[in-house]
């Protein structure tokens, strides 16, 4: 006699004898047998495919001159190889399944070759160079677009983009990037979602980061390399979100901050989520080499003025930590001007003493800061001039890493000194000598123009608008009719208007306030 589940199936059909009936209950268990059989089949076999993650698509590219690490995962103790531009390495997974090998380093190669991952199943990836690969990260002025979104000329059907027509739609096949979407996770992942790695041409560019565009055409333009941008940013992200948990402990002055905010964690949303986008969509790179990293962010953070060197700083840290490139380039764009022009030169809002922390940040080895003072909008926080940018960050590349003769460093300050009424401003990194001049679209123009921006503060501490003079290739006097001089400034605006004091190379000097 049947009982349970057997029994009220069996209820449901009309046998006519107990024989008929035990042949239909084998053929059915029968089946129940084999479909058992064949789902455990199917998952055995979904389990020993061999996967990577998404940093391997076709058109990748690979950092040239340094050993090419691939990983992934497989069946524990499943063997696995990897051959790639005639080099194969083998491994066998461990326990958990994860593996990884090490393909010696290459040099430079436009040819388009195959990766191949095999274990139980084989992967190719078609397509893959050998380049310079450099990550590309930050708030909406580094994920802005060639084409910025789409958006048309204010009060025009014309579009707003950062780049000419011929570089919106020509054939920069050098070019390669792999954006992730945008994620926030509270941990460390292995994988992203991603359209994997895109080749500039046929109008693909434009969705590509226009800063980190315009980077790559100069590097390939000096150096005749094929050029991978780790495309991995998201507008209006706070520094928080991008500085691993372990990072707040490599400042000091970031420890308690980093307590509160990773315990604050579950209740913010992925702008603030502390960690939340380097976990998400940095940490799966933490195996893949790459050159150096480019970083476009500080207007969600502008209210922090200058702590934001301390946070700064701490993400630089943690990221040559966990990233095992060692101490590799680090380059950021400084704060462009944006808002209403205003009168008053003592009306500063935030935004200049972020600057001056984004400044400070260069006492960290191996960094540099591209100063685009002169490049902002009014009306627009994402001014489209990012040709400036990407080639002001490109000199910093051309001359550390690659010892290109080529200035890289805007005019900073050195020393002021107060004396007879006046402020003497002596600048480092000048170039061949200190002029007046103003960018033209691309291009820096030399002027005749008296120096702007400028101001200075007597004893009440309150600045008037001054006079400025350069007097020798690194020194300019400031004077103005105040009782005794004890400040000076420099495009110390939100919006500084005119500021035209540059470097004969046409890098514009940096903002600045100094104190008595």
């Amino acid at each position: 006699m049947f009982t349970g589940e057997f029994a009220s199936k069996a209820s449901r059909i009309a046998f006519t004898t107990s024989t008929e009936r035990l042949k239909t209950m084998k053929k059915a268990l029968f089946t129940l047998l084999a479909t058992v059989t064949a789902f455990a089949t199917f998952a055995v076999a979904a389990r020993a495919d061999v996967s990577v993650p998404k940093c391997f698509t076709d058109n990748g590219v690979f950092q040239r001159d340094k050993p090419i690490c691939v990983w992934g995962w497989a069946d524990p103790n499943e063997e696995v190889t990897v051959s790639f531009a005639g080099n194969t390495a083998k491994t066998t997974a461990c326990e958990q399944g994860a593996w990884k090998v090490e393909l010696p380093a290459l040099p430079t190669s436009f040819e388009g070759r195959e990766l191949v991952i095999s274990g139980k199943n084989e992967l190719k990836f078609a397509n893959i160079l050998v380049g310079e690969v450099w990550i590309c990260s930050g708030q909406s002025n580094m994920e802005m677009p060639l084409n910025s979104w789409g958006q048309k000329k204010r009060g025009t059907e014309e579009p707003r983009l950062a780049c000419t027509q011929e570089e919106l739609n020509g054939d920069y096949s050098f070019i390669r990037f792999n954006r992730p979407q945008h994620v926030v996770k509270d941990e460390p992942q292995k994988d992203f979602a991603t359209k994997g790695w895109l080749v500039c041409k046929d109008g693909v560019q434009k969705d590509c980061t226009a800063a980190g565009f315009h980077f790559a055409v100069r590097l390939n333009k000096e150096l005749n390399v094929p050029v991978g941008l780790i495309d991995s940013n998201w507008g209006g992200s706070n520094i928080n979100s991008w500085i691993p948990d372990a990072g707040w402990n490599q400042v000091p002055e970031t420890v308690e901050v980093g307590k509160q905010l990773i315990a604050k964690r579950p209740e913010e949303k992925d702008f603030a989520k502390a960690g939340g986008m380097y976990n998400a969509m940095l940490a799966p790179w933490i195996n893949y080499n790459f050159r150096g990293a480019l970083w476009y962010q500080g207007c969600s953070n502008a209210g922090e003025r200058e702590f934001y060197y301390y946070k700064q700083k701490a993400m630089i840290r943690e990221w040559r930590k966990v990233f095992k490139n060692g101490d590799f380039p680090f380059y950021w764009v400084q704060l462009a001007p944006f808002t209403a022009i205003k009168e008053d030169p003592n009306e500063t809002a935030d935004w200049p003493y972020l600057r001056n922390g984004q400044t400070m940040c260069m006492e960290v080895a191996n960094t540099g800061q591209a100063v685009i003072i002169d490049a902002g909008e009014t009306d627009d926080i994402h001014p489209t001039n990012k040709f400036i940018v990407g080639n002001r960050l490109a000199l910093w590349a051309l001359a550390q890493v690659f010892n290109k003769d080529v200035e890289c460093c805007s005019p900073m300050v050195k020393d002021v000194e107060f004396a007879d009424g006046k402020a003497t401003v002596t600048f480092e990194h000048v170039g061949s000598g200190l002029v007046a001049g103003k960018l033209n679209e691309r291009e820096f123009v030399k002027t005749d123009e008296p120096l702007k921006t400028f101001a200075i503060a007597g004893s009440d501490g309150k600045f008037v608008w001054a006079k400025a003079e350069i007097v020798a290739p690194n020194k300019v006097v400031v004077s103005a009719d105040v009782d005794e001089p004890t400040a000076v400034r420099y495009a110390f605006q939100m919006y500084p208007d005119g500021c035209n004091l540059y470097s004969a190379e046409g890098l514009p000097a940096t903002p600045f306030e100094c104190k008595k």
